[in-house]
């Protein structure tokens, strides 16, 4: 496998691990999956999806014997809502943040070479997908770093 597909993994496992205390969970149940397109069918949507999707890489010389590799992946998370339902789409937020926090400076145990070094969350939800199709989409991009 490739890096930036073993990074992705390691984001799904880290996602599907059960919480170690003092960890709580998060707030909405869910089972992560690496894909290469987080787009479904309206009818798979009524049910959250959260979607790990290899992004990129940029690579940088450190050393004559080594990289560093910053790796990028997107974590989609997706459920069909009702727009004007603000407590759906609130407690939808929340996840997304719950799981930005969760990678926030740690480092994966399904991958423990790799530091997390920033997360973006731009824009925080796609308005396109909630007023064309009535779904909230929000995308997280994490960067982890791997010298090698």
């Amino acid at each position: 496998m490739s890096l930036i597909t073993d990074i992705a993994d390691a984001v799904v496992t880290e996602l599907n691990a059960p919480p170690v205390p003092p960890a709580t969970g998060f707030a909405q149940t869910f089972t992560a999956a690496r894909a290469y397109r987080p787009q479904f069918d309206l009818t798979d949507l009524k049910t959250l999806k959260v979607t790990v999707v290899p992004k990129g890489i940029e690579i940088i010389n450190v050393t004559r014997h080594a990289n560093q590799n910053d790796v990028s992946v997107d974590i989609a998370v997706q459920k069909k809502v009702n727009p004007t339902d603000t407590t759906d789409m609130d407690a939808l937020m929340t996840l997304v943040e719950q799981i930005a926090d969760f990678f926030r400076l740690r480092r994966m145990t399904a991958f423990p070479t790799a530091l997390w070094t920033k997360t973006d969350n731009v824009p925080v939800y796609s308005p396109e997908h909630l007023e064309q199709k009535q779904v909230f989409t929000s995308v997280l991009t994490l960067t982890f770093r791997v010298v090698r």
